[in-house]
C-alpha cells in the first residue's frame, strides 16, 4: 500500500464516512490533523496531493467544494471542504432506474452537435471564428 492510498484509506475512514453516518452534507479536512493523526511530518504535500484526487473523490462520491490555505496549497494549513454528491443519507443506488436517468443525461446536445458534424467539429468551428472574418 503506498502512502497516498494510506492517506486517502484515512480520509475514507476518520472523515468522509462518519461525516455520511451523521448525514452531513458537507465535511472538511485539514491536511496538518492527517500529517498529524498518520505521523508523517513533512509530508503534507503528499497529503494534500492525496485528498484532492479524482480516485479519492469518486471513491467516496465526493465533490471538492473548496480549498483553503496558501496559494501553494502545499501546507498543514490547507483545508479541503467536500460535499456528497449522492447526500448525506446513502450511497448511489445501483438499481436499472437511476442509472437509466443517468445514462439519459448524458449526451444530452449530442442530436443538437450532430447536426454540426459532432461537438469537436463544432468547437473547432467557433473558435476558428471567434474573431470573425479573418479575410478583412
Amino acid at each position: 500500500m503506498t502512502l497516498a492510498d494510506k492517506i486517502r484509506a484515512h480520509g475514507k475512514e476518520r472523515y468522509a464516512v462518519p461525516a455520511r453516518n451523521r448525514k452531513q452534507k458537507r465535511f472538511s479536512i485539514r491536511a496538518g490533523d492527517v500529517v498529524r493523526d498518520l505521523k508523517i511530518n513533512g509530508y503534507a504535500p503528499a497529503v494534500c496531493s492525496a485528498l484532492k484526487t479524482r480516485e479519492f473523490l469518486k471513491e467516496n462520491d465526493l465533490l471538492l467544494v473548496s480549498r483553503s490555505g496558501p496559494e501553494s496549497g502545499q501546507s498543514t494549513t490547507v483545508t479541503y471542504t467536500y460535499e456528497f454528491i449522492d447526500g448525506p443519507t446513502s450511497r448511489p443506488s445501483t438499481d436499472s432506474s437511476s442509472q437509466d436517468t443517468w445514462n439519459s443525461m448524458r449526451g444530452a446536445l449530442k442530436e443538437v452537435f450532430s447536426t454540426y458534424g459532432g461537438g469537436e467539429a463544432y468547437l473547432r468551428a467557433e473558435r476558428e471564428n471567434f474573431y470573425g472574418d479573418k479575410r478583412k
